[in-house]
């Protein structure tokens, strides 16, 4: 969740060391209530939390379908594009084994 005016510049500072690949971006929402709305998407996957013991690392094991309907359920009109399938390319080259710099921005982990 971010309230900046352009949204992706918290998605690039969060794909930075910490995280094996840079994010891609599956969907954008504008909410009146984007805490609630995370907050209802925290609950709603809890138990699918990665990390159990610490509920500040805010990774979940969910496919994008399952994200999808979520925010469907939770954000409704709000979910203004959805993509089930991102480029992710540095997540496709690393597993072809093109590690020659040919990778451009792109990951395949889902927050």
């Amino acid at each position: 969740m971010t309230r900046r005016l352009e949204p992706l510049e918290r998605v690039y500072e969060l794909s930075g060391a910490a995280v094996p690949f840079r994010f891609d971006v599956h969907a954008l929402i504008f909410s009146k209530d984007a805490v609630g709305l995370e907050a209802e998407l925290h609950r709603h996957f809890a138990s699918q939390r990665v990390n159990q013991v610490n509920s500040r690392k805010e990774f979940f094991y969910a496919t994008p379908v399952e994200v999808r309907d979520a925010l469907h359920r939770f954000a409704g009109q709000h979910l203004i594009e959805f993509t089930e399938e991102p480029q992710a390319l540095e997540w496709r080259a690393s597993r072809n084994g093109d590690a020659g710099g040919s990778a451009r921005p792109g990951g395949a982990l889902t927050r």
